[in-house]
């Protein structure tokens, strides 16, 4: 055997303690690797752990496990003790890996970075203890983070909570402060003013009141909750068949079930002779609501419709309902004017008897009472238009006269002003054209209309009634707005108005009286208010009443001569019509800032003189040019 040299074991110890300090190292980096995010209080040492830490462990059991060359047995070195990171001496082997430093690729602590800079109780806590953060444990660099404060704790949210309700408590306090400022009645007329603030504000003082583009309107209709009781007349009705009988003698409230089922269709279209009394009734249930109206207006549409397709000669039979039923049909829509009922209301024929118990809308309706009311008027109209068309020798001169005057009433309604009228203008169209003796029954017609209400806009809206369609619309148009401002400047007995060839030549007389200053003196026959500080908002409510009929004469000007052919041979009437609009109207308004209806009415006319400066290009006659052989 070898001599063992002195010293040849200890090689062999140095290299296995080596492989153990490697090994220990890699397995504590692969813990700080594998370590979570989340981190841990540091407890507090207790005394076990503290002991152990300072006895020596014996590593006898290791080595021998490690060693298993026989070179490897020699005389085993004492044990050593594991020294702290502080204490531990650096070793001199060259087989130890190096330590992470801080400029290195990979960083050895991979937990997200703090967030405290968002609570400023995490950086007041971090001043004053920062050593409770941060706990060294042995190890290459091995370290715990101690959760702080987040942003949204619950005591964070507590206190914007009573941010909050303090913010909605002084709110509530403003508001509450600004409805007392509001219910405080102030009356501006009431606080005295100097002389210097009074010319002040009367100086930059601007007027709201302007021409409004809709006219006010007349109270025809009332409002009506519930339907007037509507029966039919069966006494001198036989029935054909069974259900007839069934229908006839069934109460008003089955009746009507028969009409919403359809059976009445079946009953009585494509029946030779249907019975007036069916249509009498119909024609009344037209002024129920409109879940009822809309069944009765179909049925009477098609029964006549069917009545006409079925006679085979030319003279055509349908009943036509008369003027005293169209005012009645009026009346159970709510009409109360005297001109509708001059010997008050007509009750006739047992179909509307307001001292019996009859059917009656209980429910309120769901359409609004406008709506309902024009749908309504909507099938009166159409059946109307229906029967004239059909049926021009149904009325006479006087009835169609006053038809027309009861239908322009009621289209004067207030609640009707901003809603269509299709089918009245259609309805007023065929109506003048059944007239027999025109032009004869334009004088009365037109003196008539102009009556229809006392008000300057409610009667331009009336003219507009009239469609500018056929020759007997435009020429009613033309005479019935000359009229209307003949009447409303009191000249209807001094003018020849009833002569066209004289017409333009009387609307130039009359725009001399048009001006607002004259105006002013025919509205002003009132004397003004004795006190002295109503006096300039009288005036000036006189000025601006003075400038409303102005604008609307004018319109009504307008519609007269463009409702006319101009011929060249009154070339000359209307450059005299031009020449006195822009000496009495144009000339004598003067625009200003405080009021905006002089400006309104300065458009008007200077639109106004524009068309007609048009008209006389188009009518200016032709010059004559001396020819030697004219007599050859």
């Amino acid at each position: 055997p070898w001599p063992r040299l002195p010293g040849a074991g200890l090689a062999p110890q140095l290299r296995r303690q080596d492989r153990r300090l490697h090994f220990t190292e890699q397995m504590s980096h692969c813990l700080q690797m594998a370590e979570p995010q989340e981190t841990v209080l540091a407890l507090p040492p207790r005394e076990g752990v503290q002991a152990a830490a300072t006895v020596p462990i014996r590593l006898s059991g290791l080595e021998d496990g490690l060693s298993d060359h026989p070179l490897d047995q020699g005389p085993r070195c004492p044990a050593r003790r594991p020294c702290s990171p502080a204490s531990a001496p650096a070793p001199t082997s060259p087989k130890k890996p190096k330590m992470q430093a801080p400029g290195d690729t990979f960083p050895t602590d991979w937990s997200p970075p703090p967030v405290e800079f968002l609570n400023p109780r995490v950086l007041q806590g971090s001043q004053e203890a920062p050593a409770q953060r941060w706990v060294g444990v042995s190890g290459p660099q091995l370290s715990w983070r101690v959760s702080g404060s987040y942003f949204n704790n619950l005591d964070y949210l507590l206190q914007e909570k009573r941010e909050q309700a303090l913010e909605q408590e002084r709110e509530r306090l403003l508001l509450q402060e600004c409805l007392n400022l509001n219910s405080l009645d102030l009356d501006e007329d009431e606080v005295p003013l100097t002389p210097e603030h009074r010319m002040l504000v009367e100086k930059y003082s601007v007027s709201l009141q302007t021409i409004p583009p809709v006219h006010p309107g007349e109270t025809v209709f009332l409002p009506r909750r519930h339907s007037l009781p509507c029966i039919l007349d069966s006494s001198h009705l036989k029935p054909r068949s069974r259900l007839e009988g069934l229908f006839l003698s069934s109460p008003p409230a089955q009746q009507l079930s028969f009409l919403h089922s359809g059976l009445l269709s079946t009953l009585y279209l494509h029946v030779p002779d249907c019975p007036v009394p069916l249509l009498q009734w119909l024609f009344q249930l037209l002024t129920w609501p409109p879940e009822t109206s809309l069944g009765a207006f179909g049925l009477l549409w098609d029964l006549s419709a069917d009545g006409i397709f079925l006679q085979p000669g030319e003279d055509v039979h349908l009943w036509c309902p008369s003027l005293q039923e169209v005012r009645e049909a009026f009346h159970s829509l709510g009409a109360h004017s005297p001109a509708l009922y001059p010997l008050g209301p007509f009750w006739h024929g047992g179909r509307v008897l307001p001292g019996k118990a009859g059917l009656s809308e209980n429910k309120e309706q769901d359409a609004p009472q406008e709506v309902a009311l024009d749908i309504s008027l909507g099938h009166i109209y159409k059946f109307l238009a229906l029967c004239a068309q059909a049926q021009p020798g149904a009325y006479t001169d006087e009835n169609l006269v006053g038809l027309i005057e009861l239908l322009c009433r009621a289209g004067l309604d207030m609640g009707l002003r901003l809603l269509p009228k299709v089918d009245l203008q259609q309805l007023l169209l065929l109506l003048l054209e059944n007239i027999r003796e025109w032009p004869g029954k334009l004088h009365e017609l037109c003196c008539t209309l102009s009556w229809v209400s006392d008000h300057h806009h409610n009667l331009l809206a009336l003219v507009q009634f009239f469609p500018d369609m056929t020759s007997r619309s435009r020429r009613l148009r033309s005479q019935l707005s000359l009229v209307v401002i003949a009447r409303m400047l009191g000249q209807q007995e001094t003018l020849p108005l009833w002569q066209e060839k004289t017409q333009l030549s009387s609307l130039s007389r009359l725009l001399g009286l048009m001006r607002p200053s004259s105006l002013r003196q025919y509205l002003g026959s009132v004397p003004l208010p004795p006190s002295q500080e109503q006096q300039p908002k009288a005036s000036a409510e006189l000025d601006h009443k003075a400038c409303y009929l102005c604008h609307s004469l004018l319109t009504l000007a307008g519609v007269v001569v463009s409702c006319r052919d101009v011929t060249p041979d009154q070339w000359g009437e209307l450059q005299l019509l031009c020449m006195q609009l822009d000496r009495h109207i144009s000339a004598q308004i003067r625009e200003s800032p405080q009021a905006t209806h002089h400006t309104m009415l300065k458009d008007l006319a200077t639109q106004t003189y524009i068309r007609w400066q048009e008209l006389l290009t188009h009518c200016q006659p032709q010059a004559q040019y001396f020819s030697p052989w004219k007599d050859i």
